[in-house]
């Protein structure tokens, strides 16, 4: 019996997620078309049952929120899936032909690499506004992950010459490699260092 394979090119059977935290967060159920728009999406948390690819090309489609700046525009974020499916496949083969791994495995373990273990949250005391350091969930953890991986991408190859398919493998790469000029892992690092401030 012939393997169920990723875009029928890459198998995710001996794909391990290495940090236990993020074990039930990171699907890599076998699957050829990582597109079920929303079948399965029943309660906010059910997110997890999809493959991390397919939660991937979701935030391409939606780059979302960078501080107060509203990123979306009618242009560049049309919510095209095949487009966005089509710039994740050449994304992969990228990754494919630098590191000569499985892209699967190298995306994995740049999300746990990337992850945040702490951010801040404020609270207030007695009319008075404090930051404080909490711990952060894995859901949490998987989602800033994703979403600063394509902002990031986003940033670089927006008005450039370099396509995005190029970019985001440049910036999956880089959060593998622990690289910090990596969007990714600048910002975990910054805001690990704001918790670590406000304890």
């Amino acid at each position: 019996m012939s393997k169920i394979m990723l875009f029928n090119r890459w198998d995710t059977s001996e794909v391990k997620v290495d940090d236990p935290g993020l074990q039930g967060y990171i699907n890599l159920r076998p699957v050829i078309v990582p597109r079920t728009g929303g079948r399965n999406v029943k309660v906010m948390f059910w997110k997890t049952k999809n493959n991390i690819i397919e939660r991937l090309i979701n935030k391409i489609m939606v780059p979302g929120h960078k501080g107060k700046k509203h990123r979306l525009s009618s242009g560049h974020c049309c919510g095209k899936a095949a487009g966005k499916y089509t710039i994740i496949e050449k994304c992969l083969e990228i990754i494919e032909s630098r590191v000569k791994k499985n892209p699967v495995e190298v995306l994995v373990k740049a999300i746990e690499n990337a992850a945040p273990r702490e951010e801040i949250t404020t609270i207030e005391y007695g009319g008075a506004k404090y930051p404080k350091a909490v711990e952060c969930s894995p859901q949490r953890r998987v989602d800033f992950v994703l979403r600063y991986m394509v902002q990031g991408a986003y940033a670089k190859a927006f008005n450039a010459k370099k396509h995005i398919e190029e970019v985001l493998a440049d910036e999956i790469i880089k959060a593998y490699n622990l690289d910090q000029s990596s969007n990714a892992i600048g910002k975990k690092l910054e805001v690990e260092r704001q918790a670590d401030a406000s304890r």
